[in-house]
């Protein structure tokens, strides 16, 4: 069944308090959807962020971002008051996050949402935190733990609790209950927010695709619970790490810093780290993109220490078995295969065995130098095409840094010589819809017609990333009936069966 669907960071809708959430503002967006014709809503992970607020580098695998928690909604249910969420600062700039002042703000807040939540807690709140027990407990204690230490990185804790000595982790579980027991309530808000949302947008007709990431941060929950997964040493410390090797876009490649699997130790296990992270994101999402995919057939591993990505070298990750498990303990899922950059015939392999389609991004199509399998007359029809993804620039933005020969060749390819300006996302946004792909995902900044300073991310830079918003006015109802006519002509509206199905 061919469909389309839009690609938005929870974070950038719009709405008060500083960075986008559950609130309204996402309820009115997948009316925005249902309206325009689409069946999907992509978003970037949920997780909470840390040091260069980035989704991809998170606190934990399984918890929700508190930032995404709908303040509004709080306030209906009585565990705050609408004074004292207007006295704080949460930035000037609609268009913008300013994380500093949401940081310095937003856990003030909630801390007095919660001293009113253990007044009077739900039903269901004790069935929540043992449902999640298996990651909840770490994290929450994790958590607390971190903000005893000025929220220093875990590397900077007392060596005890790195180790999770047992007297150390009675102690601090005894004077850190109150504050862990906080963080038990943000993912008991956030999770019940975001279930209201999924299940309005399913009503709706609209499906979710999440994000995986596929590595896990350093200074998170996962490597301090479960150190047995990761390559650390007897002092936890990363014996080697991840990235990517140099290329034609980075000449010292990627260091990504994240600690890599222990490959070995997952196939003892049965891969039943993963088959609970998988399992956990398919109650969260409807259809799952898994960042990074090669990495499962063979992973860039770099020495711990090292400055930047040049003296990494290739090994083995754990190819169609983790994938053979997955589908016996969970059965088959919905799941795209992030299978961009420089792909071997082996990855291309392993895509093509596990069925999940991969992806096709128009950006990196015109190349004028030599073929490329992103052009479109070179699809199948099983793969998912994107116009650019969240580390893309925009369409616009793209467009005018290309070199003139690239910039020809794309004229040339669609036909479009004297094009306006805003109006060359569009011609872009055509191409991908009319493709065979089965699925097409486009940014809502490339239907806005928005130039780079709508960009979500700069890849390999730290600071002025993740920080976009559009705004409310934006989702006109031309905008929407010009995308519902361009799904319609594509025979993307969604009728009959999904995706995900």
């Amino acid at each position: 069944m061919r469909a389309s669907g839009i690609l938005l960071p929870v974070s950038a809708l719009p709405g008060k308090y500083g960075i986008g959430c559950f609130s309204k503002e996402a309820y009115e967006f997948i009316d925005f959807l249902e309206r325009a014709g689409q069946k999907y809503w992509q978003i970037l992970p949920l997780g909470p962020t840390g040091y260069g607020d980035s989704p991809y580098q998170s606190f934990s695998t399984f918890a929700g971002n508190p930032y995404y928690i709908d303040l509004e909604r709080l306030i209906e249910e009585g565990l705050l008051k609408k004074e004292e969420c207007d006295s704080l600062n949460f930035g000037s700039d609609q268009s913008h996050i300013d994380y500093a002042a949401i940081y310095e703000n937003r856990f003030m807040i909630l801390k007095q949402a919660y001293l009113r939540f253990i007044k009077n807690m739900p039903d269901d709140y004790e069935a929540f935190n043992q449902e999640n027990g298996f990651w909840l407990n770490d994290y929450a204690l994790y958590m607390a733990i971190k903000n005893y230490y000025h929220d220093k990185g875990i590397d900077e804790w007392d060596q005890r609790i790195i180790k999770r000595d047992a007297e150390r982790m009675n102690y601090y579980s005894i004077i850190l209950h109150e504050q862990t027991e906080f963080y038990h309530f943000i993912q008991y808000e956030f999770f019940k927010q975001w279930r209201a949302l999924k299940q309005y947008a399913n009503q709706k007709g609209i499906l979710i695709i999440g994000d995986l990431p596929i590595y896990a941060a350093y200074d998170s929950a996962d490597t301090w619970s479960n150190p047995r997964l990761f390559q650390l040493d007897e002092e936890m410390k990363p014996i080697a790490v991840a990235g990517c090797p140099p290329d034609a876009f980075a000449k010292t490649g990627q260091l990504w810093g994240n600690p890599l699997y222990d490959w070995e130790y997952h196939q003892k296990t049965g891969y039943e780290w993963w088959i609970k992270r998988i399992q956990n994101c398919f109650a969260l999402y409807d259809v799952l993109r898994i960042d990074h995919f090669r990495g499962f057939d063979g992973y860039y591993s770099i020495p711990y220490g090292q400055k930047d990505a040049t003296n990494g070298e290739w090994k083995d990750g754990p190819g169609m078995e983790l994938f053979e498990a997955l589908k016996k303990s969970l059965g088959d899922k919905p799941i795209i295969a992030e299978d961009l950059g420089y792909l071997t015939d082996r990855i291309r392999e392993l895509v093509r065995k596990t069925g999940y389609p991969g992806m096709k991004v128009i950006q990196f199509a015109f190349d004028s130098r030599e073929e490329s399998d992103y052009l479109p007359h070179n699809y199948e029809h099983h793969c998912v095409v994107y116009t650019g993804t969240h580390d893309n620039d925009t369409i616009k933005g793209w467009y005018q840094a290309i070199s003139e020969a690239d910039r020809k060749f794309s004229i040339d390819y669609m036909n479009n010589a004297g094009a306006a300006e805003d109006e060359i996302p569009w011609d872009f946004i055509r191409l991908a819809e009319a493709s065979v792909a089965e699925l097409c995902i486009v940014p809502l900044q490339d239907y806005l017609s928005k130039g780079s300073e709508a960009r979500i991310n700069i890849p390999s830079t730290l600071g002025g990333n993740w920080c976009y918003r559009f705004a409310k006015e934006e989702l006109t109802e031309e905008l929407e009936k010009r995308i519902r006519k361009m799904a319609k002509l594509y025979g993307r509206l969604p009728e009959g069966k999904s995706f995900s199905e």
